[in-house]
């Protein structure tokens, strides 16, 4: 009996000093955006990532606002780990609107992808008609253009009332010269340009993006040109990265197009456990195939890339494991 019991108390110890990632796996929350946009498949990535590493884990992708949300659940603990795009994470570290104070809780695990760049796609036959073959050449020209940026509170648009003002064009002057900056999601903006009550698209969008086949298939339209220096005073003030649009990504493209981008980053508290931190990016690492899979815009995706964040610091454990 005596014996049984001491057994019994042996197992029982064992069992308590066995981490959960190595014995009943992880239940880990992680917040995202709507329900079936890349985000939530990024979400489903992690999950068999974390899985394949650890059985029995499971990674639940809770719907919310977005980047700007994911960063306040993730400071009251209320999410595990939070995708939020690099430019959101800036203005939280700055304590910048949205956000009414400096904060400094949450680090980087891995950049999930930077390929979303700033796109400017206006009707060509009003490109032609003022000879616009760069964004500076509205300033330059005083056009009434009517810009469609994305809806208010989306980082994209925030961007690029930036990269409107770092070219001469604020929002305040182009209604100036007679012309209109229109705040839509991105599902709306299409229907505005195909009804020629828009002029040109300023949005964070993928190359290709099904919407952009969508709207040439219905108007001309032409990619306008970034300059350089706009590109370069928006991506200092923002810690954001650039990105080249090939000339053979659209056939009525004939130019390379360098822009700013838009990186969507997996982020943690300071204060998690820093062995989940350690496993689910090791996870990430050992199981990348399966992140990449989830989506033919994903293919990309490199461990290089996942440790080439410059925007917050990053997790101690995520960064050892990267050494």
């Amino acid at each position: 009996m005596r014996f049984q019991i001491n057994l019994l108390g042996s197992l029982l110890g064992l069992f308590l000093t066995i981490s959960p990632g190595a014995y009943a796996g992880y239940n880990i929350t992680l917040c995202g955006a709507s329900p079936g946009g890349l985000w939530s498949m990024l979400g489903a990535g992690v999950d068999a990532a974390v899985k394949a590493a650890h059985p029995g884990s499971i990674v639940t992708y809770q719907t919310s606002g977005g980047g700007f949300a994911n960063v306040a659940l993730l400071k009251d603990g209320k999410c595990d780990l939070a995708l939020v795009h690099d430019a959101e994470a800036v203005l939280a570290r700055d304590g910048l609107q949205p956000f009414n104070e400096p904060i400094d809780s949450i680090q980087t695990v891995a950049v999930m992808y930077t390929w979303a760049p700033m796109q400017m796609i206006m009707n060509k036959k009003f490109a032609d008609k003022y000879k616009i073959t760069k964004l500076s050449d509205i300033a330059e020209k005083k056009v009434p253009v009517r810009v469609i940026l994305n809806k208010r509170g989306n980082v994209a648009s925030q961007v690029g009332e930036a990269m409107l003002t770092a070219a001469g064009a604020s929002p305040d002057k182009i209604k100036s010269w007679g012309g209109d900056v229109v705040y839509a999601a991105s599902k709306e903006q299409g229907e505005l340009m195909r009804d020629r009550r828009a002029d040109v698209i300023l949005n964070s969008l993928f190359v290709n993006h099904r919407s952009i086949r969508q709207l040439a298939s219905a108007i001309d339209v032409t990619l306008i040109s970034i300059d350089p220096n706009v590109v370069q005073s928006v991506s200092d003030k923002w810690s954001i990265g650039s990105y080249t649009i090939g000339k053979d990504a659209y056939e009525w493209s004939n130019q390379n197009v360098t822009t700013l981008t838009l990186s969507a980053q997996l982020f943690v508290n300071k204060n998690a456990d820093p062995e989940m931190v350690n496993d689910v990016t090791q996870a990430l690492v050992d199981h990348i195939e399966l992140v990449r899979g989830v989506h033919k815009a994903m293919k990309p995706l490199s461990v290089k890339l996942m440790k080439s964040s410059k925007a917050i610091e990053y997790h101690p454990n995520s960064k050892a494991v990267y050494k």
